[in-house]
């Protein structure tokens, strides 16, 4: 046997080992113009028809080229088991050069990638029905798509030691702040992890109050929400095979804003708008004051409406803290339950537990018709944010606070409250503060969180129009 071809026998086995001798691995020599070459992919994310035609196409143009041309120079690199490895495992095929250690890369990945329809979390009555899917490359195309400008611009960095995944950042130069982008690459750069799998896992290496329930950077499926963003000077964070964009800095009055405030009226977008802020406290706040309310203090209440709350009340056998535990449990397990069931059973488990459950409860004298009215308008008042993290962080805010009443009434709502005021004001989303612009003060912006201001505002109201007579009826 000649010495080339038992070389590249050892050459094949050396490369099947070092990827473990996986069963999609295809290795295999082929003779091209009299000189041995090697192809190396994996069958299960290769398009083989394109591949085969490629290969074709190569060596037609190779027979009639002395070595390496002009035309397939640029794919050329030495041969390095670290770099093909890596290349293979991206979906690319390698043809291997034994007797020059060289190599060529093809990208022709096969990978199936669904279409770029609305997220199912962040619908909207006006506007693009666009949204992320898990192929990064067409993101940033329905990105580039929306976006005309050079300005944009888009670094590409690899993550993960054993599992390596590709993270894009993307922002508009001329706007954005260096700080923020020099910031966020330096926090990615010091990532130290094995893999790198979803945007919930880099959200931690990014935020600086991991603890916090707040979320400090803005989730989003939809590429005019991320356009929107940039165009404010923030940053935009992608990872491959995810179709969540994390956004930043975000501050608190960010997740209240939605693509609709936008594309409607400036009065409409303006009330909703102060309508989820409202939402806010309501869903923080209204089961904590009915307990402080029917524990401590009922005569604040009108004297007809104190009686009779207190007689349904008196009827209950445990405080009204513990009743409000059962019903906001029972919300929150129903709401699960119809998270992770199929849809159309989801839909029946909401319509069965918030109305036959909750008919039965208060038929056995476990909670009070009150109570159930108190936690249905929190549970409505939660769902007017239109943020999923925010949405949880507040439903997990109602339990302490529902304590601290239970103990201490409305002093215990006010400690709560300035509590909370304080962590709001020690937060921070990429050095930029978490309740900007309340604090620090910019009366500009701030007018700004709460009212959605017109695009356009003329000087003065347009002159109707007229129509023009002619020289015969100015006579008349």
């Amino acid at each position: 046997m000649p010495s080339s071809e038992l070389f590249n026998e050892k050459l094949i086995s050396y490369i099947r080992k070092s990827f473990n001798n996986t069963a999609d691995l295809i290795v295999r020599e082929m003779q091209w113009s009299k000189q041995s070459i090697i192809i190396c992919y994996y069958s299960t994310v290769v398009d083989k028809a394109l591949m085969n035609e490629q290969l074709t196409f190569i060596e037609k143009h190779w027979s009639q080229e002395d070595h390496f041309g002009e035309t397939f120079i640029s794919n050329v690199e030495a041969f390095r088991m670290e770099t093909l490895r890596d290349k293979v495992t991206k979906g690319n095929a390698v043809v291997i050069f034994p007797s020059e250690n060289l190599m060529m890369s093809l990208e022709m990945q096969k990978v199936a990638v669904r279409s770029p329809s609305e997220p199912a979390n962040e619908q909207v009555v006006r506007g693009s029905h666009e949204g992320f899917v898990e192929s990064i490359d067409m993101n940033i195309s329905l990105l580039r798509k929306k976006v005309f400008t050079s300005d944009l611009v888009v670094k590409n960095f690899m993550v993960g030691d054993l599992v390596k995944t590709n993270v894009t950042i993307i922002y508009m130069h001329t706007i954005a702040e260096q700080d923020v982008i020099q910031l966020v690459e330096k926090k990615i750069n010091l990532i130290k992890s094995d893999t790198m799998t979803s945007p919930g896992l880099l959200e931690d290496y990014l935020e600086e109050h991991v603890w916090s329930p707040f979320p400090q950077l803005l989730n989003t499926e939809r590429p005019d929400r991320v356009i929107a963003n940039l165009q404010e000077g923030k940053v935009a964070i992608l990872i491959d095979s995810s179709p969540t964009a994390l956004i930043g800095p975000a501050t608190f009055f960010s997740f209240y804003q939605t693509i609709d405030d936008f594309n409607s009226r400036s009065l409409i977008g303006s009330f909703y708008r102060l309508l989820r802020i409202l939402g806010f406290g309501i869903a923080v706040l209204l089961p904590s004051f009915y307990i402080a309310v029917v524990s401590y203090n009922p005569e604040i209440l009108p004297i007809e409406l104190s009686r009779q709350i207190k007689q349904v009340v008196n009827e209950i056998p445990y405080r009204p803290i513990f009743e409000a535990l059962i019903l906001e449990l029972m919300i929150e397990m129903i709401r699960e339950a119809g998270i992770r069931l199929p849809a159309p059973i989801g839909q029946t488990i909401g319509i069965v537990g918030g109305l036959v459950i909750g008919d039965a409860i208060a038929n056995a004298g476990l909670v009070s018709n009150v109570m159930i009215i108190v936690v249905a308008l929190t549970a409505l008042a939660s769902f007017t944010i239109p943020s999923a993290e925010m949405n949880t962080a507040i439903r997990l805010l109602r339990f302490p606070f529902m304590a601290a009443a239970s103990i201490f009434g409305f002093f215990g709502i006010a400690i709560g409250s300035l509590l909370l005021y304080i962590h709001l004001l020690n937060l921070s989303s990429l050095k930029q503060p978490y309740l900007s612009p309340f604090i620090p003060f910019q009366p500009k912006e701030f007018a700004k969180v709460f009212s959605r201001m017109p695009f356009v505002k003329p000087k003065r109201q347009t002159d109707n129009y007229k129509m023009p007579m002619d020289q015969e009826d100015k006579h008349i």
